[in-house]
């Protein structure tokens, strides 16, 4: 923090200068005996001059001086931290990428390395209420198995079905899995966590692990013990080599400390108790505030904290002998003034020192939206408090008043909220127009087109299943792949009451998706 201390406006510092030339020149001014001595002899100058006694120490001029230096350092915006844009999110988007090895079964954590995971991630979900999660699953291969969602209901009625016997392809490719959450993520605004929960990364993947330049924090939770334990299989009994002694499976501690010292992410192993999920929440706080901290430009201006010492010098002045009489007749008068009467005064004293957009800013931070909509003059900030207020058409309104980039993304973000997908895809293409390379604008162009082809797929399915059409029915078409993907909901059931209704289960479910999915993959 103190290294990024600076100033935004170091020019102002140079008034810093008046304070001590103020002093000087008042003291001389008052110094009779300066005045005097070109003049008079000086030892009939000493008789002549009578000394004041009782010398005041804090006279008018320190206080003036002490005043102008606050207000000058004031007004060179002293900073040390950066400001949030007005339309990052709060959460940080989590993706978890599950180790469905065969290993994972084994028993050295009770009831089995895939099950104390589950828990554990039932654990994260809960401490992070309200914010999304995805879903992977690897192996030989790496699959998807839940997108984004907030909906922590859902996303653990998907752990619950992963089970290694669903994976398509034996071995472990964790560089594959890396790629595949990389990718899912590409499109998301603010900065979010990668957790791996396995029992061993391999030591081929380590590259991947080391050259990742992506905006996600990585982080890897090593499932098992250094003892390791037996491996239970599908049918209840334990994994076997050639002897048919069991099979050991041990975590490999010094593999993992390999991979934290040779890339960027964060290792660690599980604990019995909820230790591990404390620090994983806590380090997604972190990464996600210094990932977002990165993107940031702008500078918080801590000025507007010196205006207190400012005040309190100007209380000096109230004191006997330095009191500005027009101060007790303004005081007098707004006694007898109205309340109305008073805040319309308050009102115009406000606009003799500060510029509407600045008493805006000074509302918006403080949290009144709807004061700094009706204070700013400039169109995007009027647009911003807008927004804020939940007054998104008027937001659109102030934001077209400019012909900018920013002013169309800003214009989509409020359609968006108002529902109104095919527009906001109008609007966002329009930004992209005046900023093609522009990141930001195209993964909400993405979303924008993404949200309006699912609402006009709900609208055809459910025309379809007013035909006749049975919504659990499930096809895949894996000759001529000409048909299409379908999420059919029948009526305003919950994602977890059509689980329950559909024809088979959701592990069978995963499992034919995975194997097309690496049918697919195969070149």
């Amino acid at each position: 923090m103190i290294a990024d201390f600076h100033f935004l406006r170091p020019l102002w510092l140079l008034a810093l200068l008046a304070a001590p030339l103020l002093v000087y020149l008042v003291s001389r001014r008052g110094d009779v005996r300066s005045q005097w001595q070109g003049m008079i002899a000086p030892h009939l100058l000493d008789h002549l001059l009578i000394e004041k006694g009782g010398k005041r120490r804090l006279q008018p001029v320190h206080i003036t001086a002490a005043l102008i230096a606050v207000a000058a350092i004031a007004a060179a915006g002293p900073t040390w931290q950066r400001e949030r844009p007005p339309f990052v999110e709060d959460t940080a988007p989590l993706a978890i990428a599950i180790d469905l090895n065969p290993t994972m079964n084994a028993t050295d954590i009770s009831p089995t390395r895939l099950e104390r995971v589950k828990l554990k991630v039932q654990d994260i979900l809960s401490l992070r209420k309200g914010s999304r999660t995805a879903l992977f699953a690897y192996a030989g291969s790496a699959h998807m198995v839940l997108p984004l969602s907030d909906d922590a209901a859902l996303v653990k009625t998907y752990l619950a079905a992963l089970s290694p016997q669903i994976m398509p392809v034996e071995g472990k490719d964790t560089a594959k899995a890396l790629q595949e959450v990389e990718k899912a993520l590409a499109n998301e605004t603010a900065p979010g966590t990668i957790l791996f929960m396995t029992d061993g990364v391999e030591r081929s993947a380590f590259q991947a692990f080391s050259q990742y330049q992506g905006r996600n924090a990585v982080m890897v939770l090593g499932i098992g013990t250094v003892e390791g334990g037996p491996v239970k299989t599908a049918d209840g009994g334990f994994l076997t080599d050639a002897t048919g002694s069991h099979v050991r499976s041990k975590l490999d501690v010094d593999s993992l400390k390999a991979l934290q010292s040779a890339s960027k992410a964060e290792v660690a192993t599980v604990t019995a108790d909820d230790a591990d999920v404390r620090w994983i929440v806590r380090r997604i706080q972190t990464n996600f505030a210094a990932k977002t901290a990165e993107g940031l430009t702008r500078w918080h201006d801590a000025g507007w904290w010196l205006t207190i010492p400012v005040a309190v010098f100007g209380l000096f002045w109230f004191r006997r002998g330095w009191t500005v009489r027009w101060a007790v007749y303004l005081l007098a008068i707004s006694l007898l003034m109205s309340n109305e009467r008073a805040e319309a005064a308050d009102n115009r004293f406000l606009d003799l020192w500060l510029t509407p957009d600045q008493q805006g800013r000074r509302a918006f931070e403080q949290g009144d939206f709807q004061g700094a909509a009706e204070k700013f003059a400039d169109p995007t900030w009027r647009g911003s408090a807008l927004y804020r207020a939940g007054r998104f058409q008027d937001a659109i309104d102030a934001f077209a008043e400019t012909d900018t980039a920013e002013s169309y993304y800003n214009q989509g973000n409020a359609l968006m909220h108002l529902d109104k997908a095919e527009e906001a895809i109008t609007v966002y293409k329009q930004a992209l127009k005046r900023r093609p390379d522009w990141p930001d604008a195209k993964r909400n162009l993405a979303a924008a087109e993404k949200f309006k082809a699912d609402k006009d797929k709900q609208e055809q399915d459910a025309q379809q299943e007013q035909a006749g059409m049975d919504p659990d029915q499930v096809q895949f078409d894996e000759k001529g792949k000409k048909g299409t993907e379908a999420t059919i909901q029948g009526g305003p059931q919950t994602a977890d009451m059509w689980m329950r209704n559909i024809q088979v289960s959701p592990a069978e479910l995963l499992a034919r998706k995975f194997a097309i999915e690496a049918k697919e993959a195969t070149p």
